[in-house]
């Protein structure tokens, strides 16, 4: 599992206090993320930790180490120029 923290420069965006219903607003921070894990610790400090989420059809890619590493491989050699010419005829691969 990654850190937690990855980078320790913080600073303060906003000051704020809960509302009747005990929620806090995040006021004008930029939000980058539509999920966020919250964790706190014993001082009472939060952090919020942006996620991604992958639909489940695609969940089985994260899930298989040899396949993504072949996919990352294969973005890695586009990237760097190392393409192929595909074939003009597919049948013999369906």
């Amino acid at each position: 599992m990654a850190p937690l923290i990855r980078d320790t420069r913080f600073h303060e965006i906003y000051e704020t206090k809960p509302d009747s219903k005990h929620r806090v607003t995040l006021g004008s921070c930029r939000v980058r993320a539509h999920h966020y894990r919250v964790y706190e610790n014993e001082s009472g400090q939060i952090v919020l930790d942006p996620q991604t989420r992958v639909s489940s059809a695609e969940a089985w890619l994260y899930r298989n180490k040899k396949a993504l590493a072949a996919v990352r491989r294969g973005l890695s050699q586009a990237r760097s120029g190392k393409l192929v010419k595909a074939p003009e005829d597919y049948r013999k691969y369906t």
